[in-house]
């Protein structure tokens, strides 16, 4: 405990993208977390003004709460790379990969993994007419937390896009049946959730209290547990991810284990009151502190 109290932590949240609000949740958590386990801790809001605050501040460590654009695909981790400072989680190339959902399904095909038909297309011609057969999902190809997610059923007419949108977007063929997920802490994988929801598993329903209930571990056949905790681990190498991830699946029961497929990789999962991860940690029999201090001791500056 008194070698943590000499170490500084600085742990950036918020920031400007769609996802502000939870990664200001995240960090709140993890910093007093980590205040809990005997470190010197600094919260700061990332701005336009990060570099200079943690050159004056000169952190031992970064835990990065960060979520979403800027914070979890590549550039922040850029910055951090410049100024020579060890941060959790993954690095530069494997975050900016891992946000490009369709690169990283190009990933996951290279490395054997299942994943569902999808493409990328202009906005203005996913408005006109149906790209695929519904139903599919149509979402930004580099955002997370289900910001921006439609999904068109059989009998619909093409989805009218919210103007925030961007001009280039993915659609995907919908997979019906069990919203899965896994965590993986260094080289294993930590747990299988299963997460039951009244509709979608939208935003709301992963942030809000109520929104879905956690069933962990998940009351999934044996088969599929090993194969979720064996493809997430693979994800997670294929990607050359570090410190934590968390990868998830859908699964149609009906097709047994050719039913499981992989929608994306999280290089920085939520560690908000009714995030996954931690779930998976208390699971593998670690206290939510252990879980934050874990990924402080495994920072560092590179791949």
């Amino acid at each position: 405990m008194s070698s943590r109290a000499s170490r500084k932590v600085a742990v950036i949240k918020g920031g400007p993208s769609s996802e502000r609000e939870v990664s200001l949740s995240s960090g709140r958590e993890c910093a007093a977390a980590l205040r809990a386990e005997g470190y010197d801790v600094t919260e700061i809001d990332a701005g336009v003004d990060l570099a200079e605050r943690l050159r004056a501040l000169g952190p031992d460590v970064v835990f990065n709460a960060l979520h979403g654009r800027w914070g979890e695909d590549g550039c922040v981790q850029g910055l951090l790379e410049w100024l020579c400072i060890p941060y959790t989680h993954s690095g530069v190339l494997a975050s900016a990969l891992a946000m490009d959902k369709e690169k990283t399904k190009q990933v996951y095909r290279d490395a054997g993994l299942p994943v569902a038909e999808s493409g990328l297309f202009g906005k203005a011609e996913v408005m006109a007419a149906h790209v695929m057969a519904p139903p599919y999902v149509v979402k930004p190809y580099n955002e997370g937390s289900s910001v921006g997610v439609y999904l068109v059923r059989e009998g619909d007419a093409p989805p009218v896009l919210a103007d925030d949108m961007p001009d280039i977007v993915m659609v995907e063929t919908y997979v019906p049946g069990r919203e899965l997920t896994t965590s993986v802490m260094g080289d294993r994988a930590l747990g299988v959730t299963d997460i039951v929801t009244d509709g979608w598993y939208d935003y709301d329903a992963k942030y809000k209290a109520g929104g879905s209930r956690h069933e962990c571990p998940a009351n999934i056949p044996d088969e599929i547990t090993v194969l979720c905790l064996d493809y997430a681990l693979r994800a997670h190498r294929a990607l050359g991810c570090r410190g934590v991830s968390r990868t998830d699946f859908r699964w149609d029961e009906a097709q047994g284990a050719a039913g499981l497929i992989l929608l994306e990789t999280n290089t920085q999962p939520g560690m908000t009151p009714t995030s996954l991860s931690p779930e998976h940690a208390a699971l593998a029999g670690m206290s939510f502190g252990e879980f934050c201090a874990w990924m402080v001791e495994d920072a560092s500056c590179g791949r």
